[in-house]
């Protein structure tokens, strides 16, 4: 299906009816996946045939994609433009590059691992964030996206968060405006847009908002100082969108959280701090607003607090209904809604060049480019820039000895949800490098492991934990289980070595329990960080593998 859409240009946001713009400030949640059999969240997710009556019978101004392969999301945009009466914003959240939503892209470390390298090397640092950046917007355009859900400007300085942690630029409000600012130049080098969040700072809280709603205490000088901050940066560098955070503030509003408060999102965002791009709700879907809202009042408070885009809300048929509701019954001033429409409208015009050829005006009937530009995915500079950004970052201390086809060892590989885990396949780092070395695998998560070390015959281990933050389950049950094998096997004079795979908040936790033995950390987990902390930790194998897993 053409990616072109049925008209020459944008209409006027006050020729459509009241439903029609209030359904233009929803971004509904789909699969990447093309076929329904497919889709990993039904719960969330619409199927085609619900998909299609969102975009082309009711309207919706956007799209956000989850899961699926680079090329499957390829023809997913260039199917769901076609639908579009209006072109819609297709967005995904790339905080680590494309790669780690969309098979088959580039999937970079997360973000904080740019942090390390600024510990090292600060002008590297800032030159990988920008081409990080550009990266990201690179790969986000040849499959069709137009807005990128990125960057996270939080300051993750409370390191029990489970819900920011390592998808911050650091701990630092300098670290992370810095960091922020060239980003955004990387992304504006295309034609995508961008987003920063989650406003108006998430970063000291320990309560995962995707269940629950965090309550941030500080005053206003504090938030002045430290959370604002990267905000102001990401506000002057030009960027498109502000997502709100599900977290409430009583020093700013003592009735409403964030992403419901017009004193935070009328008078501190769009007033006072001068922002006059999207502000986006954070997934209306989240517990921390469902839970004691509902879907159809979030959405009303949401807009009258002055929001212009309702994301993932649970019913997006109710929303809008309720929306129209709420300007009939006079909650809502339809002015607030036209205001919010004509931001949407100069976002769509930015990212335009993104659904048509050369860039040419508003000519929407144009033959459209290819559905995927395989010339931009995964392209050798790109996984280069990823290889170097995990190189940069990871720790390395002492090597790893191998065992013997004779006396052979255990490959411990704790994960937090074996089923649900896309980084350990068969063919993945963290299985085979070990084989070479004959360490068999042990694969453990807390659901299903039921052999712990008391009634285990323990062998020479290599432990590899795969943890970060996790939100909606956090990942207190995944240490709880390393530390209790690290202990066993140190005491039992086993433990040849540990790698730690995601958060450097967990490393702080379980370094007290690998006493002497050779470790590694990497701030990624997939197969690329895999076989680079590996080759550093177990280097006497075969220098097939690892061209395999380095290239």
């Amino acid at each position: 299906m053409s990616r072109a859409v049925a008209t020459a240009r944008l209409p006027a946001p006050d020729s459509l009816t009241l439903a029609e713009q209030v359904a233009q400030m929803v971004v509904v949640r789909a699969s990447g996946h093309l076929f329904d059999h497919e889709i990993r969240y039904p719960t969330w997710e619409a199927d085609q045939a619900t998909l299609t009556r969102y975009v082309a019978e009711l309207g919706v101004g956007g799209v956000i994609l989850l899961g699926g392969s680079a090329a499957e999301v390829g023809l997913k945009t260039q199917a769901l433009q076609g639908q579009a009466r209006i072109p819609l914003l297709i967005a995904a959240d790339v905080e680590e590059g494309v790669g780690q939503r969309f098979s088959g892209a580039t999937w970079f470390p997360p973000p904080m691992a740019l942090s390390a390298v600024a510990d090292r090397h600060p002008s590297r640092a800032l030159a990988y964030a920008e081409a990080f950046g550009a990266a990201t917007a690179t790969e986000a355009l040849a499959i069709g996206l137009n807005w990128v859900l990125v960057p996270t400007v939080d300051i993750n300085n409370n390191p029990d968060n489970p819900v920011i942690n390592v998808r911050a630029f650091g701990a630092s409000r300098e670290r992370v405006c810095a960091l922020t600012q060239a980003f955004l130049r990387g992304v504006q080098t295309q034609p995508v847009l961008s987003a920063a969040k989650h406003f108006p700072g998430h970063g000291d809280t320990a309560i995962d908002s995707h269940l629950e709603l965090p309550v941030l205490p500080h005053d206003r000088d504090r938030l002045d100082a430290v959370e604002l901050e990267p905000f102001r940066t990401a506000i002057a560098a030009g960027t498109d969108a502000v997502i709100t955070a599900h977290l409430r503030i009583p020093a700013l509003d003592a009735h409403h959280p964030a992403t419901l408060s017009a004193p935070l999102l009328t008078g501190l965002l769009r007033q006072q701090l001068g922002f006059d791009g999207l502000i986006v709700t954070d997934a209306l879907i989240m517990g921390a607003i469902t839970n004691a809202y509902g879907p159809y009042e979030a959405a009303v408070l949401a807009v009258e607090a002055g929001a212009d885009v309702l994301l993932m809300p649970g019913d997006p048929e109710g929303v809008i209904a309720a929306v129209v509701e709420a300007v009939k019954l006079g909650r809502i001033d339809p002015e607030r809604i036209l205001a919010s429409v004509e931001r949407l409208w100069r976002a769509k015009q930015k990212a335009a060049p993104a659904l048509m050829p050369d860039g040419a005006g508003h000519a929407w009937e144009h033959l459209p480019p290819p559905p995927v530009q395989l010339s931009d995915l995964a392209q050798p500079a790109t996984r280069r820039l990823a290889a170097e950004m995990l190189t940069a970052s990871m720790t390395v201390q002492g090597q790893v000895p191998p065992c013997t086809a004779q006396a052979p060892g255990d490959n411990l590989v704790l994960v937090d949800d074996a089923v649900g885990c896309r980084f350990l396949d068969r063919t993945a780092a963290a299985i085979v490098w070990p084989q070479g070395h004959h360490y068999q695998l042990k694969l453990l998560d807390p659901q299903g492991c039921v052999q712990w070390p008391q009634g285990a015959a323990l062998r020479p281990s290599l432990v590899q934990v795969f943890v970060r933050g996790n939100p909606f389950r956090g990942s207190a049950g995944l240490i709880d289980l390393a530390i209790t094998w690290l202990d066993a096997l140190r005491e039992a004079k086993l433990l040849r070595g540990v790698v730690i795979y995601g958060s450097p908040y967990a490393l702080e936790q379980l370094r007290a329990h690998f006493g002497a033995a050779p470790y590694g950390f990497t701030y990624g987990q997939m197969p690329l960080a895999q076989g680079q902390i590996l080759s550093a930790l177990l280097p006497q194998l075969a220098t097939a593998l690892n061209r395999e897993f380095t290239d």
